[in-house]
């Protein structure tokens, strides 16, 4: 199981977590961190990164906390070669930055479209495109933060699937251009994550919360322990023979809406009735 990982499977290595100034993205530095790797983390915000600094020193944890945005080519660069003097080449980078709200497309300005396509995809470029030079070769795992959405389309997210959508084939180029150098590039799929920002608008209310879950496969939200344990799966070892993937960690939401009563599982005792037709 991956949540009985050894707790040094990463030790002696270096992680640089862009977008971790909270959420997902700060827990799975936070997992990283305490299966032994030295941390790098960077947000736009100055202040909420260096807040999640000293969350992670708090629990015994070296960090290096960097202000930076992630549309900035240079500035990330700046970022990458500080972690590099600071701890040596980097293992491990995982690429969440990422902006998102709710606009049909008819009330979606071309401004709004373009922020979302260059925070979270031409950002996610950005930070692998910056680390990709100071890595250690071979045995680096890069890992980017997508969605479902960027392989089910879904109402008022066509500037968030767009970039998704991106995110997810920038990685499988990736996998096949970086392939050879023994770096390995995948992408994790976050489905809907209890506890997090995001969860807490769509499921406002008690009834919201269990018209989302009836949609789901396996009925309950997932947890951010479900989470970074795919992310330290992917940035581990354990999962070397692996790139260029989409790991979807979402309840089996990108299958579609499992509610109603047609899509029931028959009780293995029921025995299958069929009719043949000549």
């Amino acid at each position: 199981m991956i949540s009985d990982f050894r707790p040094d499977l990463l030790r002696g290595k270096v992680a640089l977590v862009a977008g971790a100034s909270g959420g997902i993205n700060l827990a799975i530095a936070r997992r990283l961190g305490a299966a032994g790797a030295r941390l790098a983390i960077l947000s736009r915000d100055e202040q909420r990164i260096s807040d999640a600094a000293r969350q992670l020193e708090a629990e015994g944890l070296q960090v290096l906390a960097c202000a930076a945005d992630v549309r900035n080519y240079d500035a990330v660069e700046a970022v990458v070669r500080r972690a590099v003097e600071r701890f040596g080449p980097l293992d491990i980078v995982v690429s969440g930055a990422a902006g998102n709200f709710h606009a049909g497309a008819a009330n979606l300005s071309a401004n709004g479209f373009k922020t979302v396509i260059d925070i979270d995809l031409i950002g996610n470029f950005n930070v692998l495109r910056a680390g990709f030079d100071h890595l250690r070769k071979p045995g680096a795992s890069l890992i980017s933060i997508s969605a479902p959405g960027g392989s089910v389309p879904g109402l008022f997210q066509v500037h968030a699937n767009a970039a998704k959508a991106g995110i997810n084939m920038t990685v499988r180029c990736l996998a096949m251009e970086w392939g050879p150098a023994g770096v390995r590039v995948n992408a994790l799929s976050p489905g809907p994550i209890a506890g997090t920002a995001g969860m807490q608008k769509l499921a406002a209310t008690p009834e919201r919360e269990r018209a989302i879950k009836a949609r789901l496969p396996l009925r309950e939200f997932g947890s951010l322990d479900d989470i970074t344990g795919a992310a330290l799966f992917l940035a581990s070892d354990a999962s070397r023979y692996v790139t260029g993937t989409v790991l979807d960690c979402d309840g089996g939401m990108r299958l579609g809406d499992a509610s109603g009563d047609a899509l029931a599982p028959v009780p293995i005792s029921q025995p299958i009735q069929t009719e043949v037709r000549p």
